[in-house]
């Protein structure tokens, strides 16, 4: 927004380029899309080799594009009214991805979306510059207002359909959607990056596992001093949070090899009144509730959340060499043995303290993390490169917009 000498407030945004001038349109969403149709409720089956179904756990958190590693297909009758076509835009409609949005791409193929997505279809303006502004703070705070009302969050097509969208000329509209646009295949292609160097790194530590495993084996209770969930604190209890000091982790935070920073903080009472403790500095932080196996090496101390769990390793186990074991398949698989089924899928401490783990000497445990320290340095490099990508994609996002 701009302000004239008369503080009349302008519809413009801060960042623009040099050749476009005049005033954004402000309209509704609904005014220049048609549809905002609920999917198809269909059962999902295995893949049939062409027909694909979009579900809202099938949309990329990270990327807003259609995973394809776990394609399905819809089970039934199908119709083509629930075929996703050039210029759609699919909203989640409930739970705690509602505002999650996905732009539809002629190469994800033949797409039927499913019952808790709506379907908008961006008519004479450039959907990608319509998609973007489903990207920015403005957005997201009128889902998380929007979306309040009650208990599960939810928006209905109605709603979305009365979302304010800013427009400009055609010509305009494609070049701000074409510099996006290449941001995020540059965003794309080193998330590509990062997962062929994970992957590497993965194999090589499967096969030296492999090679371990032939030795003897002791129950992981053996390698900690000290090992438990952590605690949230009462939410409501202002005291517990307000000017909070000890990092509080949450399974957001581990993304990571090593936790070097977190968002959230709790206060030396609200760790006192709950079941979190603090973890020392070069420790395990390992997730074994409802998402089950994110892990880092903490480089700091801190709190956790319960389902969280605080490893402490013993001084005879290198912490490099306990991420590396936890992070193997072969541990993955026996901790997927032992996950109790309920309100939260749960792999309880009790249980996996009685996997059993190769335990090679000190020395050995150095040679087995030296292997892949070189690897796991590109690696970060190349997370930090792509930490910048998002950060000078949120910069755009917030200037280049209303």
């Amino acid at each position: 927004m701009a302000t004239d000498n008369k503080n009349k407030v302008l519809n413009v945004p801060h960042l623009r380029f040099p050749e476009f001038s005049g005033e954004w349109e402000k309209c509704k969403f609904g005014d220049i899309a048609t549809g905002f149709d609920y999917g198809m409720n269909a059962a999902a089956k295995s893949f049939d080799g062409e027909n694909k179904y979009i579900r809202i756990t099938d949309i990329d958190e990270a990327s807003s594009t259609y995973g394809e590693k776990d394609m399905v297909s819809p089970d039934g009758i199908l119709s083509d009214n629930y075929l996703v076509k050039d210029r759609d835009i699919l909203l989640a409609r409930t739970g705690a991805s509602t505002g999650k949005s996905y732009l539809y791409k002629k190469s994800d193929g033949k797409l039927y979306y499913a019952g808790f997505l709506i379907r908008a279809n961006v008519t004479k303006h450039n959907p990608y510059f319509v998609f973007s502004q489903l990207h920015t703070h403005r957005y997201w705070r009128w889902v998380s207002i929007m979306s309040a009302r009650s208990g599960q969050p939810g928006i209905n097509s109605l709603e979305y359909s009365s979302f304010p969208i800013f427009t400009t000329s055609l010509h305009e509209e494609n070049k701000i959607s074409s510099l996006l646009y290449l941001l995020d295949e540059r965003i794309a292609t080193q998330n590509k990056i990062i997962e062929k160097l994970q992957s590497l790194i993965k194999g090589l530590v499967d096969e030296l596992m492999m090679v371990l495993l032939q030795g003897e084996l002791y129950p992981f209770s053996s390698f900690y001093i000290k090992a438990g969930e952590g605690g949230t604190p009462t939410t409501s209890v202002d005291e517990y949070y307000s000017e909070g000091t000890i990092p509080f982790i949450r399974i957001d935070d581990l993304t990571c090899k090593y936790l070097i920073s977190n968002k959230d903080f709790i206060t030396e009472l609200g760790m006192q009144k709950s079941s979190a403790w603090l973890i020392p500095s070069q420790s395990v932080i390992y997730s074994n509730g409802a998402t089950i196996g994110a892990i880092s090496i903490n480089k700091y101390p801190v709190c956790t959340k319960q389902g969280i769990l605080g490893i402490v390793p013993k001084t005879n186990i290198n912490v490099e060499y306990l991420y590396l074991l936890m992070s193997s398949s072969y541990f993955s698989k026996e901790v997927s043995r032992i996950i109790t089924e309920g309100t939260m899928k749960t792999a309880y401490l009790k249980d996996i303290n009685h996997i059993k783990c190769p335990l090679p000497s000190m020395a050995q445990q150095n040679n087995i993390t030296n292997l892949t320290s070189s690897i796991e340095n590109k690696l970060s490099i190349e997370q930090d490169c792509l930490r910048y990508l998002n950060l000078q994609k949120q910069y755009l996002l917030r200037t280049m917009f209303i």
